[in-house]
């Protein structure tokens, strides 16, 4: 509510720094693109925690318990069922707001251009993809848990073999996500165009940089917005560059745009934040070890079933509602790392290059120019656009 407000208190007019460079036009689809996105955001909020209500205290995980232990009679196999109708009721039930953001929200912003075919062809692809590699994962987790625990040397320390067994998954994952998997939703062409190939390969060498190939995403089959990222793991790294950011760019703007990237790949931040992320996951799965036999976990949110498959389920479930409060923490080191790629960025690049693809950017994708100091330092993962600018100006001031 208070983006919200500062927003729509400066709609009208176009700050001094983007004076020249957006129009008042741009300004105010940005403003009430954002006011859209915010509303719907509240909507979305209220709307996950009914269901958050409905599933724990409302008795819906009990009731999918009952349902699984009737249609299987095996305690793993009773598990997998368990999560995999919760998984599919929770898909069903978000069905209607992500219909909306796509083909309201977004369509009514020019931004949409996905079909309902390629809507639901997603959907499909993703819970196919779900059951081919999350349900091995599953049950291997779901039996180290019965067999760890029932093994009482082991039992202690079960959710530590189950944590080695995650972190070894997710690197798998890491690794072939940018051969395997996102093709399956998207087409990746090898860059065509010889010059911008050629000052990309120069800023590789310069950086010393090493990829498994430079790629173009056919993002316009879904969306309007523009954007750039790396993918993969080791040697298998790519850069990709949607086809909606190439089409409005120069050269000169996209190799700036990359500089950025590669800052984050320099300053080791990618490293950096999947250690965080594994050290965290630790602490979350030591925390379950501990919670698991504590009937006041099952009994004070609502469930009467409970299992290891429960267990699991019901802490991932409310999870995000203790994790919350340190929101701002995270959004505080994310916007660090963002101001050292564009530093980087400026050293190899060009600043001025990269705050005119920043302001493409935020025109191309109607990204707000304003925003509220307190939603700012909760919840952005970037810094605000006009410090940001002002930040590169600073840079280039200084060479």
């Amino acid at each position: 509510m208070r983006q919200s407000k500062a927003v729509l208190a400066h709609r009208n007019h176009v700050p001094a720094a983007f004076a020249q460079s957006v129009s008042l036009a741009e300004h105010q689809k940005a403003a009430d693109y954002t006011l859209a996105k915010q509303r719907l955001a509240r909507y979305e909020t209220l709307f996950q925690a009914l269901l958050l209500l409905l599933f724990t205290i409302g008795g819906g995980l009990d009731l999918l318990a009952r349902l699984s232990q009737k249609w299987v009679h095996y305690n793993i196999a009773q598990g997998i069922v368990l999560i995999g109708l919760f998984a599919l009721a929770n898909l069903v039930l978000g069905w209607p707001m992500a219909w909306y953001r796509s083909f309201r929200l977004e369509a009514k912003f020019g931004f949409n251009k996905m079909t309902l075919a390629t809507f639901f062809a997603d959907q499909f692809k993703g819970c196919l993809l779900a059951i081919i590699v999350g349900l091995p994962l599953l049950y291997i987790v779901l039996f180290l848990m019965q067999t760890l625990i029932e093994a009482h040397w082991l039992g202690g320390i079960w959710w530590l073999v189950v944590w080695l067994v995650w972190v070894i998954f997710s690197l798998l994952l890491m690794w072939a996500f940018p051969k395997w998997i996102a093709p399956l939703f998207n087409k990746f062409e090898p860059l065509k165009d010889d010059v911008m190939r050629t000052r990309i390969e120069s800023l590789l060498q310069r950086t010393g940089f090493h990829s498994d190939g430079i790629f173009v995403m056919d993002g316009s089959k879904r969306s309007g917005h523009g954007n750039a990222y790396f993918t993969g793991l080791g040697k298998h790294k790519r850069i990709v560059f949607f086809d909606t950011l190439l089409k409005d760019m120069q050269i000169s703007e996209v190799e700036a745009v990359l500089a950025h990237e590669l800052g984050h790949f320099a300053h080791k931040h990618v490293f950096k934040q999947m250690i965080v992320t594994f050290i965290l996951a630790l602490i979350v799965f030591a925390a379950l070890g501990w919670l698991l036999p504590q009937s006041g976990f099952y009994l004070g949110l609502g469930v009467h079933e409970p299992s290891h498959a429960m267990a699991l389920l019901l802490f991932m479930l409310v999870l995000p509602v203790f994790t919350f409060p340190f929101s701002p923490l995270a959004s505080v080191l994310s916007r660090k790392n963002e101001f050292e790629a564009d530093r980087f960025a400026a050293k190899y690049a060009n600043a001025n290059d990269l705050i005119q693809a920043l302001t493409k950017l935020y025109r191309a994708n109607a990204a707000s120019l304003v925003s509220d100091i307190w939603y700012s330092r909760f919840y952005d993962s970037h810094p605000g656009a006009r410090e940001r600018i002002a930040a590169l100006q600073a840079d280039t001031k200084a060479d």
